[in-house]
């Protein structure tokens, strides 16, 4: 079991006491507008002697923890749940594994975000003035955070993140619908397809939420069939896990992710804008140490640069350093009773999308 079974506690509700089968409390966090819920009790270890094999258990064997925390009546389709977990690597102070409805995924820029925030104002680890650094245990890699700190509040967390890559310029492409479309595919800790969208004739921005939806649903379904990804270092890390639609204005750049089962990151992605800027970078567009903006589809920023550069697998590689701002909102415990006969939660496709049906 993935959730620590408590036979024992009980709660009062008006005058009657329920008996709870499972608790597991978590804090409310955002990043920029992306909620990102962080796990700080209630779960035990999960089998795997690396945050990669974890990840790969959940994934595989069993994914309890992601329908009870995200799926209804607890969760919704608009938000992560971070697990935290012991690291794994002796180098880092936690490890995390970032969990959305379609299963847990190997980093999340925003999470990371909202995780150190958690970590730090809820004491879980000790935060230092003005300067905390926490190194995370990912499965995509080792990311260090420096937190800038003042009263006791989490101002702002910069990330340096392990290395991104390309891995196609202008792959052509083929979608239903659209007909014949090139896109970037590119690494930054997961895979992207990324598309112009002044090619496609459609803006980032609020009012277009649902037509990018539908279109990078589509995208992202053609370039699992027609694009092969495989991570030099990392097995199992070999799906283009989403469509990231792209603007830029002048230096700065603007990232509308497509998010599974169908909605827009609130936030201008972390992972996408890592993927963004080794794109970036290999066009010669984007010089060492050049710092610019990065925006979201609600116009929330994330600060971005190359601050160097690396190898791996034989290929060359960019380190993407990002800093954003995170917000507690909320302290839960989520429980359920033995007797709800949707103990493991539900969905429907009037708001998950066409195909995602779970009662």
């Amino acid at each position: 079991m993935l959730l620590r079974v408590v036979d024992d506690v009980s709660t009062i509700l008006g005058n009657r006491t329920v008996k709870l089968s499972k608790i597991v409390n978590l804090v409310g966090a955002h990043a920029e507008g992306e909620i990102g819920k962080v796990i700080t009790g209630g779960v035990l270890d999960i089998p795997g002697s690396t945050v990669l094999e974890k990840l790969q258990h959940i994934a595989t064997v069993d994914d309890h923890l992601v329908k009870f925390c995200l799926f209804e009546p607890r969760g919704a389709a608009q938000m992560s749940v971070n697990l935290l977990l012991p690291p794994s690597n002796p180098e880092a102070d936690a490890a995390f594994i970032p969990l959305q409805p379609d299963g847990p995924h190997a980093m999340s820029g925003s999470n990371a975000m909202c995780v150190v925030t958690v970590l730090l104002e809820t004491g879980m680890l000790p935060m230092v003035e003005p300067i905390t650094s926490v190194t995370l245990d990912t499965a995509a890699g080792l990311v260090k955070a420096i937190a800038n700190c003042r009263d006791g509040k989490c101002e702002r967390v910069s990330l340096d993140f392990f290395p991104s890559f390309v891995e196609h310029l202008d792959h052509l492409l083929v979608v239903d619908g659209v007909g014949e479309l090139k896109v970037d595919v590119a690494f930054g800790g997961c895979y992207f397809a990324l598309v112009d969208a002044d090619a496609l004739g459609i803006r980032i921005c609020p009012e277009n939420a649902r037509k990018l939806v539908d279109l990078g649903t589509r995208i992202r379904a053609a370039a699992n069939d027609q694009i092969k990804v495989k991570h030099p270092a990392l097995p199992g890390l070999d799906a283009i896990e989403y469509a990231l639609f792209c603007e830029k204005d002048g230096r700065n750049i603007k990232n509308g992710n497509v998010i599974f089962p169908g909605r827009m990151d609130r936030s201008p992605c972390g992972t996408g804008t890592a993927a963004r800027l080794a794109v970036l970078h290999a066009r010669g567009e984007l010089e060492i140490g050049e710092e610019i903006e990065s925006r979201s589809i609600i116009d929330s920023v994330f600060s971005a640069q190359v601050s160097g550069t690396t190898t791996i697998g034989g290929r060359s590689a960019v380190l993407p350093r990002l800093s954003g701002r995170a917000w507690i909102y909320s302290q839960e415990i989520q429980s359920c009773d033995p007797t709800d006969p949707f103990k493991d939660g539900y969905t429907l496709p009037d708001t998950w999308g066409e195909g995602f049906l779970s009662t």
